[in-house]
């Protein structure tokens, strides 16, 4: 019962958002930003959409290698624009994610290993993105400026609360909770923090944090905002740590932070809705050789298997 209801939750919510979006602002902000997408847009878009996917498929190679997983460079980053495309067209935000763990799983014959990789690659870069946005909205003015003392007070008491528990004693050492200890306490010592991969994944993620805030500028001004990058950066933080949010193929929250972060900056609720538009056109655009990755390991999968030859002798024996 309470899995069903989180399932419909995480359907129903974000088309709530789209809902009073439609209803209070109507739809001309959504339709504005379908008409104003350009070849040029989408061009730079998907550049920059490159420039991310690498960063990231680097960071899950770095944390797969840690925990024992081999992944080359190529396949990373050909398993993460398959992902990529999965995430902003199925409903979720996280299937494919976990198709691509369970995918290289099935490749290197550990699919529990294979999805923590993945998780902790995520999580890396989750870690990276927040402290980002974080010093970001204490610098500079912004809708959440005045909220940012708290939210760091709250980020410091969960991260030592988060510390308290992994060391405190449990009774049983053979408790679920202690093998679930041990196995996150090994997983981030050898997949994150073990030497050189910490530095590299540090990297990876602020260049992927870059590449998103990037597309996200662009796509404010193919919108027509013309403030300066400084007053946009904040506001660009704030819609993209909204993404991690369950939506409908990426739709639902990113429209409705934009629209509240747009409104309160003084920029228009309706131009940070046709911005977040922009940006999810831009996105899914990029994210079409993902589909190309997933229809040639359909044909392969499909493909019936070669019959190999008999060797020579046996087909002259057969003369």
């Amino acid at each position: 019962m309470n899995r069903s209801v989180w399932t419909w939750g995480r359907l129903v919510g974000p088309v709530l958002v789209l809902a009073v979006l439609v209803w209070r602002l109507g739809t001309s902000p959504f339709l504005a930003g379908l008409r104003a997408v350009n070849g040029g847009a989408l061009a730079a878009g998907a550049a920059l959409v490159v420039l991310t996917t690498v960063c990231c498929a680097w960071r899950w190679r770095i944390v797969a290698g840690g925990l024992g997983v081999d992944l080359p460079l190529p396949a990373a980053v050909a398993a993460y624009y398959r992902s990529l495309f999965l995430n902003v067209t199925l409903p979720g935000g996280l299937v494919g994610d976990v198709h691509r763990g369970i995918s290289h799983g099935r490749d290197v014959n550990d699919v529990s290993r294979a999805l923590r990789s993945v998780a902790w690659e995520r999580f890396a870069g989750q870690v990276v993105q927040v402290l980002a946005t974080v010093v970001v909205l204490l610098a500079l003015p912004s809708p959440a400026h005045g909220y940012m003392p708290w939210t760091v007070i709250g980020l410091v008491a969960a991260a030592g609360a988060v510390l308290l528990l992994s060391r405190a004693r449990s009774l049983s050492a053979r408790s679920a909770w202690a093998r679930l200890r041990r196995a996150a306490v090994g997983d981030i010592r050898n997949g994150l923090l073990a030497e050189g991969a910490w530095l590299g994944i540090a990297i990876a993620s602020a260049l992927a944090v870059a590449g998103y805030v990037a597309t996200f500028l662009l796509a404010a001004r193919t919108a027509g905002v013309s403030a300066p990058p400084s007053r946009l950066l904040p506001l660009a933080l704030l819609v993209i740590a909204a993404m991690v949010l369950p939506s409908v193929g990426g739709w639902g929250p990113r429209e409705g932070v934009a629209a509240w972060a747009f409104g309160g900056a003084g920029l228009g609720a309706q131009r940070g809705v046709t911005t977040a538009v922009i940006y999810g056109v831009m996105v899914l655009t990029a994210s079409m050789p993902g589909a190309v990755v997933l229809v040639m390991a359909w044909f392969r999968r499909s493909r019936p298997p070669e019959r190999s030859q008999p060797p020579l002798r046996e087909r002259a024996a057969h003369v």
